[in-house]
């Protein structure tokens, strides 16, 4: 009797693991210690004590890539599992930030635009530095040639678009297998769109080549997850002060059943976009702002359904709206949804 009820004992264990959502919470992060680039750049001083908290604090850090393998296979995650990701492979990222992840033993994702890397410039990493940071803890991964507005350009008229955006992510990813051989993210690969822009087409296009798409608006992602737009939180510009880095590292995914009118293009004819979101369940003190902070109008359809649109039109090039709710335990559900504005 005993063996039958320590089975059933785990049984129950081993599905409430399994059937619990996984989620995680990824990190952005662009130049380090370039004071002259205030919106991409964080201070080491800053970043020293964000890595300090995630090792004090017995933060689980995973390179992206087995992170996002683990939540397409509905694998369970480790409680406050956290990636680190840098964007554009920045010369700073290399003289700043890397010593200090190798010294904490920390992975990372650098996210590399290659066309700079192959011109030699100053500003960029060198390969061998690139090939250094792959022996300590460094993953690589796409984000196209050379670093285009890529949804932008099929407004141009620019010929043959699907041709275009291949041409770019595929050049990248030649160059840096060649380079990088096996420290390139290939299970899955991914891609991180260049300014964080896209569109349902260009979501399209970067599915077809077989890649997962990763943005920049903030929000923890989970199996549930559109995996063609994971989201991150931008640590650069006054996003990472240490107050907002604590809450944002405990976030939880907003429960959401479905997003309507999911579309990211906002012109003339409909800015403010409006957006209409399906809740899993009633939550309380569920507010949503835009990204300067402001307040969105929200009418409520039933006690799991809300449509939210800003009371003023957003500016041009990108915008997004944010909803929070409390959690338990002091934390909070968190979801971002990108607007792309177009010019007037």
């Amino acid at each position: 009797m005993k063996i039958v009820y320590s089975f059933f004992v785990f049984i129950f264990f081993t599905f409430s693991l399994f059937a619990k959502e996984n989620h995680a919470v990824v990190l952005q992060y662009h130049r380090f210690d370039e004071s002259k680039y205030p919106s991409t750049s964080i201070s080491m001083e800053l970043f020293a004590k964000q890595m300090e908290h995630l090792v004090q604090n017995h933060y689980n850090v995973w390179p992206l890539s087995k992170i996002v393998r683990y939540l397409q296979q509905k694998r369970a995650l480790p409680e406050k599992t956290v990636a680190i990701t840098i964007d554009d492979a920045y010369k700073s990222a290399y003289i700043k930030a890397y010593p200090l992840l190798k010294k904490l033993h920390l992975p990372f994702t650098l996210f590399v635009n290659s066309l700079p890397v192959m011109h030699h410039s100053e500003n960029y990493l060198t390969w061998d530095e690139l090939r250094e940071m792959g022996q300590n803890g460094a993953e690589f991964a796409n984000h196209s040639y050379s670093h285009p507005y890529l949804m932008r350009k099929r407004l141009k008229n620019v010929d043959d678009y699907e041709a275009y955006v291949k041409t770019e992510v595929e050049k990248c990813e030649e160059k840096l297998k060649k380079e990088l051989g096996s420290l390139v993210a290939n299970e899955p690969k991914m891609f991180a769109y260049p300014f964080g822009e896209y569109d349902t087409e260009l979501l399209q296009i970067i599915k077809g080549l077989d890649y997962v798409g990763v943005a920049q608006n903030s929000a923890p992602i989970s199996s549930e997850s559109n995996f063609m737009e994971l989201t991150r939180f931008p640590m650069s510009g006054g996003f990472g002060a240490m107050e907002q880095f604590k809450l944002k590292v405990d976030t939880l995914p907003l429960p959401l059943e479905s997003v309507k009118n999911e579309d990211t293009l906002v012109d003339e004819s409909n800015n403010p976009p409006s957006l209409t979101l399906r809740l899993k369940k009633p939550l309380k003190a569920l507010q949503c702002f835009t990204a300067d902070g402001k307040k969105i109008q929200m009418e409520w359809l039933s006690d799991t359904e809300i449509t939210v649109q800003a009371t003023e039109p957003l500016l041009y090039p990108r915008n997004h709206y944010t909803c929070t709710a409390p959690a338990q335990d002091g934390r909070w559900y968190w979801y971002s949804h990108l607007w792309v504005i177009l010019e007037q």
